[in-house]
């Protein structure tokens, strides 16, 4: 299935926290951006999809669930949702989130720092003892809309 085709399926917009709590995630960790509302905010977020080798998703998963969702909120990403397809042809070997970062400059040292850091090193090779787990990834940075509607 062609990128394209697979971010139109997910109602992005509807699932996107509103620029005012993003501003209160990041003041909380520390990286507050300059302004709440949704059209003059830094804040940008990263639709992440994971292509898993046949047989990898649970390990993937699990890697994800005990340890990287907190070594990013250790590095300034903010875990904002994570799903996994549920029809063919990605069900069973995708994974599909989305991070929110201070800015787009953020979200590249954000992931220097992530690659670099000693306990990521140690749990990706632990992860990866029987092999990859990912064969690929496609990473979009998407900006709310100004009419983008608020979570209740």
């Amino acid at each position: 299935m062609k990128r394209r085709t697979l971010v139109q399926a997910f109602p992005i917009a509807a699932l996107l926290p509103t620029g005012g709590w993003a501003a209160f995630a990041f003041a909380k960790g520390g990286n507050a951006p300059e302004s709440d509302s949704p059209r003059t905010s830094s804040i940008v977020y990263e639709l992440r999809i994971y292509h898993t080798y046949d047989g990898k998703l649970e390990d993937l998963l699990r890697r994800f669930r005990e340890h990287t969702m907190a070594i990013f909120e250790r590095h300034g990403m903010k875990n904002v949702a994570y799903w996994t397809p549920t029809d063919e042809p990605l069900k069973g070997k995708t994974l599909v989130y989305i991070l929110a970062h201070a800015s787009r400059e953020a979200a590249t040292a954000n992931w220097a720092a992530f690659r670099e850091d000693p306990e990521w090193k140690k749990v990706q090779a632990a992860s990866e003892a029987n092999g990859k787990l990912v064969e690929k990834v496609d990473s979009t940075f998407l900006e709310l809309t100004d009419f983008s509607p608020r979570l209740a």
